[in-house]
């Protein structure tokens, strides 16, 4: 094949779901141009699975995203065919939005973003090799990507976002075919380049169910479960969709897991012809026959596909048994007697990395300007992907502008606790976020993210002038609300709200925040005071400004202020301080459940505060690059091996990883205290 110089760029991002989105808008939003390169110009944005997005854990890191600066949130709110928040009845720190969106439409909208975005060109082809040449230094560096048709793509950062179409296969039944999701071309080249490049290459298996006919389904038959009225994933709107579209719970039975428990000699997960790792926390129904047979039954739920559809998603049935298996199987569903498949189910093997050979930064720890993010690293799930592909862009970005890198700390965000997870721990399965895996939950909560993240995205320069003065705005609200709750209350209305909830009279006057302490909502305090107002508008512009440019990235690697070359908010200065009184009642209900929280778990929140502050003097301790851990006294053998493979950048890392025992990071700490 002759070679031949395609394009010139900063950078390339090698696949264009939900990962290479946030990584390519990420780099060309801040400045860079680069190419945004796809077998399938179809597959942007594409959902293989679930019409969703959000879920447990997941709603956190879609926020999260957003509050840096990212798209997915927006876009999820412009598809949203339904939005609930799971765990309601929980704590808020456990609470997570999630969407039903328009699969179609979510792929349309987000690849009009992306075609729409300065610096981005977006190219249908398949890279074959990631071009690297040996610099002054002692890795080598990229330098280009070549495609299979020979052209070379001249550039100094790629990230490879390749998502589960690395030599995938689709499986059902018997029958074994080359090819990635829903029928897409898979990619059948770059592997060995990745393996040349010196990455540890393993396979890890993921699944999908069946699309039934909606036509075809007996809804009356089944659960309908309606949506709520919730806050939108994005910062940038005010609400949700009011627009909701029901799902349907299922049930299997009795007569489903005969079905299948007869028929494992046919299921690929049972007679040797899948061996690669699947998903421990979304199993096939297969799995969850055999593993939980005491279970009369398993929960289903269909969803909409969307609008224009009638494609109906059957999630919690996902299944590679061969056809004729499947069709007898949805069938014994009752409300599914007479159902249709549009779309058979299948499961899919795909090659991934292992990520302890990746920085916090995702940066590949044996070349410079390789960026790995999404299912490659291991993961499962949109949203694990996006996030990770908004680190690796930003972080590409930033090291291309001479700028510090951005690491997330455990404390800071589920965004790091993801990516520490996956560089300092490793995955051996599909990994997938949960509330239960974030040690500080409490504080890294949905409400709060904009407030976590935003000055860091925009120091880094992610965040655009309108979405930074929405969340001055915000700010400026949340604290003018914890302010006024802070306010004594008409007593006798308070008294009768105390009485009511089963308190003794009250003997003295209390705040507003007193009356949350003692179990009452925000929501109904607003009832039973409705003249609560506030003052709203913009002021102390200038001030706005100030703030920006001396706030440090406090998730460096050294601490340092990026504040250099990114631009000044300067049409902020232009708006016009209008004050005017806002009932509280009118404010975004992500705002009153922030400060509802805060007041609520106010001691809690101080003590985690203080581990924080621990955890972070850890982190601060930074560990030489080149120590040989063999040749530290002390050490254990399993922690020299482990720490020689992950290479930790700090203390609070090191002591992390598995097999690193408290003794060991002791041993450490009077290591580092000798060398000084």
């Amino acid at each position: 094949m002759k070679e031949f110089c395609e394009s010139v760029c900063d950078a390339v991002v090698i696949g264009a779901g939900h990962a290479g989105a946030e990584a390519a808008l990420a780099l060309a939003r801040t400045g860079l141009s680069t190419v945004l390169m796809t077998l399938n110009l179809d597959s942007i944005g594409f959902m293989p699975c679930n019409p969703s997005v959000g879920g447990t854990a997941k709603g956190h890191l879609v926020r999260e995203i957003d509050a840096l600066g990212g798209q997915m949130g927006v876009t999820a709110d412009e598809c949203a065919l339904q939005v609930r928040m799971l765990n309601a009845g929980k704590g808020a720190a456990v609470q997570s939005l999630r969407a039903q969106v328009d699969k179609n439409k979510y792929h349309r909208r987000m690849k009009a973003v992306l075609e729409h975005t300065e610096n981005l060109r977006i190219v249908q082809a398949e890279a074959a090799e990631i071009l690297t040449e040996k610099g002054d230094g002692p890795l080598p560096h990229v330098v280009g990507v070549k495609t299979t048709y020979g052209g070379i793509f001249s550039c100094r950062a790629v990230i490879v976002a390749t998502g589960v179409y690395l030599n995938s296969d689709t499986i059902t039944g018997e029958l074994v075919t080359e090819s990635g999701p829903n029928g897409f071309q898979n990619a059948t080249r770059l592997t060995k380049s990745l393996i040349e490049l010196g990455f540890s290459v393993r396979r890890f298996k993921t699944g999908t169910p069946a699309r039934l006919d909606g036509r075809t389904v007996d809804y009356s038959l089944l659960e309908r479960q309606e949506g709520e009225d919730v806050y939108p994933f994005s910062f940038m709107h005010a609400h949700a969709p009011k627009a909701q579209t029901p799902c349907f719970l299922a049930y299997t039975n009795e007569r489903t897991h005969e079905l299948i428990l007869s028929n494992l000699d046919r299921a690929p997960l049972y007679n040797g012809q899948i061996s690669s790792t699947g998903p421990r926390y979304c199993p096939s129904i297969e799995t969850k026959v055999v593993r939980f047979r005491d279970k009369e039954r398993h929960q289903l739920f269909l969803e909409p596909e969307g609008a224009d559809t009638t494609e109906v998603y059957v999630q919690g049935l996902s299944t590679s048994l061969p056809h004729d298996l499947q069709k007898e199987m949805y069938r014994t569903v009752k409300g599914l007697e007479h159902c249709e498949i549009v779309r058979y189910a299948y499961a899919i093997e795909y090659d991934c990395i292992d990520t302890l050979d990746v920085l916090p930064t995702l940066e590949f720890k044996k070349a410079e300007g390789l960026y790995t993010a999404g299912q490659i690293n291991g993961t499962s799930g949109y949203e694990e992907a996006a996030a990770q592909g908004l680190i690796a862009g930003l972080n590409a970005s930033l090291k291309l502008r001479g700028k510090p890198p951005l690491i997330l700390r455990r404390d800071q965000a589920y965004i790091g606790v993801l990516i520490d997870d996956l560089v300092t721990k490793g995955t051996d399965e599909p990994y997938r976020m949960m509330t239960s895996r974030a040690e500080y939950r409490l504080s890294l909560r949905q409400d709060n993210a904009d407030m976590r993240l935003t000055e860091l995205g925009r120091i880094c320069g992610l965040v655009n002038t309108r979405r930074y003065r929405k969340f001055k705005e915000r700010k400026a609200l949340r604290e003018q609300t914890l302010a006024l709750l802070s306010t004594r209350a008409d007593t006798k209305t308070a008294d009768a709200l105390v009485q009511k909830h089963g308190f003794p009279p009250l003997t003295a006057g209390v705040s507003y925040a007193d009356l949350i302490r003692r179990g009452i909502s925000i929501r109904e305090l607003l009832t039973a005071f409705p003249s609560l107002v506030i003052s709203s508008g913009v002021s102390e512009a200038n001030a706005v400004e100030k703030s920006h440019l001396a706030h440090p990235l406090r998730g460096g690697c050294h601490g340092k202020a990026v504040t250099e070359g990114v631009s000044s908010p300067t049409s902020v200065t232009d708006v016009s301080a209008v004050e005017k009184s806002l009932p509280l009642s009118a404010l975004p209900y992500d705002i009153l459940l922030s400060a509802e929280t805060e007041i609520k778990y106010e001691g809690y929140l101080k003590a985690s505060e203080k581990e924080m502050e621990k955890a972070k003097k850890m982190e601060e301790k930074p560990l030489p690059p080149d120590i040989d851990y063999a040749k530290i006294e002390g050490l254990r053998l399993e922690a020299r091996e482990k720490l020689n493979r992950v290479r930790p950048l700090n203390l609070g890392q090191a002591e992390r990883i598995s097999g690193v025992s408290p003794a060991d990071v002791s041993v450490l700490m009077i290591y580092l205290s000798l060398k000084k």
